[in-house]
């Protein structure tokens, strides 16, 4: 086998939602409503809605630009690579990488929807909350069958209501929903809280795997503002160490025999001293803590229910044996900055080395068609599936870097970049209250930032 035979799946990409996505799905009496991108004065792009702007409309997409700019930016449809919003040009960036399947979290939104589960007007945020999931099953994913995982946004506010949607959604092909690692964070009870009930039922019952995305409650660690930055992207995916502790001790899962929950990049790494940890600690103390895993360790149940993705982790995959050669699957994270596109085939080869091919195909794409219900084999014959095959339809993709402007997100003057030269540019990445000219302009309208897209 060489690389070039891989299948490879990816089970944590994003997509930059384009600004036409709500004029597709949603009843004309919502349109008004919809959330709208606009061009400022200052060359940003924000989406609008409810009187709240988020202006950072591709938050770390840097893929296709030079290393030397990454950072939190693009603020501007110009900035980014159109595989980041347009559909076409997506799958020329996956063919060119060799990526036969995507699941995308989305970024408009927020990990779980939160753009529109904060909204007082409940009845608005479900409409949105349900056109946004059939905008990604239908238009985003339908548009380009067997090349992507749908994976649907959660209405946290009403644990009943998200049950009837993951039911919903499963019935258009669905199955899998995006959820916090801690919900407390989002401002809603707790994974241990028993309000959750409907929603875990209906996930094992439709077989919708629970997708956890890292930062997705508990944010990015951003404490020391003096350190450097590699600090916060080095230890940003072990946190869902302990969200993994959260689940194995949880009620659910051992109610729920079926029900699986993907960590989306966390990698796997860790995992092996975490399964160790987690049954030393259930045997040392369960006697006094009244545990009871009916015969079975906190391994067992990690084994069973979790699935974990990773992007380059020689270690982890050295360690399959331990992490659970059955739930690993592989991401690479296009198109932010951790992303290993478009080099993703052979940076995964080289950990692969000296692996049997049966496992290869377990890690590259069987386990993540198997737990994802996703076939892309019953609509694109498997020999087309293949690195080698993929990019032989990408020939004519442009793959140069190019530099895209944007703002550094620190002084030239600086040593380096700190934790707190992020926070400042991530200052502008949330929802603020929507001026009418933030780039200071007076007297500039705004312009739609889909009639300029469609202008250019």
């Amino acid at each position: 086998m060489q690389v070039e035979d891989l299948i490879l799946v990816s089970t944590d990409d994003h997509v930059v939602e384009p600004p036409d996505m709500w004029d597709e799905v949603l009843p004309e009496k919502w349109k008004s409503r919809a959330p709208r991108l606009v061009h400022k004065p200052d060359g940003t792009d924000v989406w609008v809605f409810e009187g709240q702007q988020v202006p950072n409309v591709g938050l770390n997409a840097v893929a296709g630009r030079p290393p030397e700019e990454y950072g939190m930016e693009p603020t501007a449809l110009s900035q980014l690579r159109e595989g980041n919003y347009e559909i076409g040009a997506r799958i020329d960036d996956m063919n060119a990488s060799g990526i036969l399947g995507s699941m995308c979290f989305p970024s408009m939104t927020g990990f779980c929807g939160e753009l529109f589960g904060k909204q007082e007007d409940k009845e608005l945020a479900q409409v949105m909350i349900q056109a946004y999931n059939d905008w990604h099953i239908d238009v985003w994913c339908g548009s380009q069958p067997g090349r992507f995982i749908p994976l649907a946004i959660p209405m946290m506010w009403d644990p009943a209501l998200l049950a009837e949607e993951v039911r919903r959604v499963a019935k258009k092909g669905c199955h899998a929903i995006s959820f916090a690692d801690n919900p407390t964070g989002l401002g809603y009870p707790s994974l241990h809280n028993d309000c959750w009930e409907p929603f875990w039922q209906a996930c094992a019952e439709e077989g919708t795997v629970v997708a956890i995305h890292i930062g997705s409650g508990t944010g990015m660690k951003l404490q020391d503002t003096e350190a450097p930055v590699e600090i916060m992207i080095t230890s940003t995916p072990i946190s869902l160490f302990g969200c993994a502790s959260e689940l194995v001790y949880s009620k659910f899962l051992r109610k729920y025999p079926d029900l699986k929950i993907a960590l989306s990049e966390g990698g796997i790494g860790w995992v092996p001293y975490f399964l160790e940890r987690a049954d030393y600690v259930y045997e040392h103390h369960h006697h006094w803590t009244h545990q009871d895993f009916g015969g079975k360790k906190p391994s067992d149940i990690f084994r069973e229910h979790i699935i974990t993705c990773f992007i380059d982790d020689a270690a982890g995959v050295r360690n399959r044996d331990l992490v659970g050669l059955d739930t690993m699957t592989w991401e690479c994270d296009y198109p932010h900055s951790d992303t290993t596109w478009p080099e993703a085939p052979e940076r995964l080869w080289k950990s692969l080395e000296g692996v049997p091919e049966t496992e290869i195909h377990k890690i590259t794409h069987e386990n993540a068609m198997r737990h994802f219900r996703y076939d892309p084999f019953s609509v694109i014959p498997r020999e087309q599936c293949t690195v080698r095959a993929l990019r032989a339809r990408a020939v004519d993709v442009d793959l140069s870097l190019k530099s895209s402007g944007g703002k550094a997100p620190a002084p030239a003057d600086a040593p380096f970049v700190t934790i707190g030269h992020i926070i400042q540019q991530l200052s502008t990445a949330f929802a603020t209250p929507f001026e009418n000219d933030p780039g200071g302009t007076e007297g500039v309208p705004e312009e739609s930032a889909l009639e300029r897209w469609d202008r250019n």
